[in-house]
């Protein structure tokens, strides 16, 4: 089966939403406290666990267009879009070292999307 770019567009947009979820737990923890009524009533705990709902949702329907080991690596893109959102939002710096990561995380996904690109030669399983 051939990835399909939708689907690669699908996963890309589900890991921003669950990195945008990972802000509003962020923001949430700040006011949390451990009853019933806080959590219940906490709106940016609430938003991240919708988001997550829905990136969750996204996922599942991506993977009716793709092969799950093109697509499933995609997700470590969310710890490139939350290193940006940290820095935007939350005044965040990035050091040498989570320059390095992200141009890893994004070198691995190329990697991997090429080599599934690529037929297998014949008798190899």
């Amino acid at each position: 089966m051939s990835t399909k770019l939708w689907a690669m567009g699908m996963v890309l947009f589900c890991t921003l939403l669950t990195s945008t979820a990972q802000l509003f737990y962020k923001f949430g923890s700040e006011t949390l406290e451990f009853n019933f009524f806080s959590i219940a009533t906490n709106i940016n705990l609430i938003a991240g666990l919708a988001l997550y709902a829905v990136g969750g949702t996204i996922l599942i329907l991506s993977f009716r267009g793709g092969e799950v080991s093109t697509l499933y690596p995609i997700i470590a893109t969310s710890y490139i879009w939350v290193s940006f959102l940290s820095i935007y939002f939350l005044g965040e710096q990035m050091n040498i070292f989570k320059w390095a990561g992200v141009l890893t995380i994004i070198s691995g996904i190329i990697l991997i999307g090429y080599g599934s690109s690529k037929e297998a030669p014949a008798g190899v399983i």
